[in-house]
């Protein structure tokens, strides 16, 4: 597994002059973003490679100090690409405003346990008692968004 990084600090963390901020990192990163997925395929490692790409919040539609936006924990956007998922297809909707789920809901839990079975774990499997209390990753939740595999 490589865990790749981007930004200085927290620079996707948009609470201020957040059209022109997101609108540089966009333009930073998508080229790149793109030439990786592209020479996965090209080489045959996309279908062995899995990829996440999603950030440590959803974010608000709107912000409470004007040109920024907030953390919403409410609507929260991951794609995820190669590695056993299926391609071109999207899964939950936010509502019209683009503030919270209202179709297809994947719990943090959910994805955890999709992306730990895509690596060909079962998250049920990483239980451990302690305290007479079951532990996982997934906490003792969690569910395999089915929907998203190949």
């Amino acid at each position: 597994m490589v865990q790749v990084y981007y930004g200085n600090g927290q620079p996707w963390d948009t609470h201020r002059n957040h059209n022109e901020t997101t609108r540089k990192l966009c333009q930073d990163i998508d080229r790149p973003m793109a030439a990786l997925l592209t020479d996965l395929k090209r080489r045959g490692l996309l279908e062995d490679t899995l990829v996440v790409w999603c950030g440590e919040f959803g974010r608000t539609p709107t912000s409470e100090s004007g040109d920024g936006r907030d953390h919403n924990h409410w609507g929260f956007t991951a794609w995820l690409a190669g590695g056993g998922v299926r391609g071109g297809m999207t899964h939950g909707a936010t509502d019209e405003f683009g503030f919270r789920a209202v179709e297809g809901k994947v719990h943090i839990h959910d994805l955890h346990a999709t992306v730990l079975h895509l690596l060909g774990l079962d998250h049920e499997r990483l239980t451990y008692r302690h305290a007479a209390r079951d532990f996982r990753l997934t906490d003792v939740h969690g569910r395999v968004v089915e929907e998203v595999l190949a």
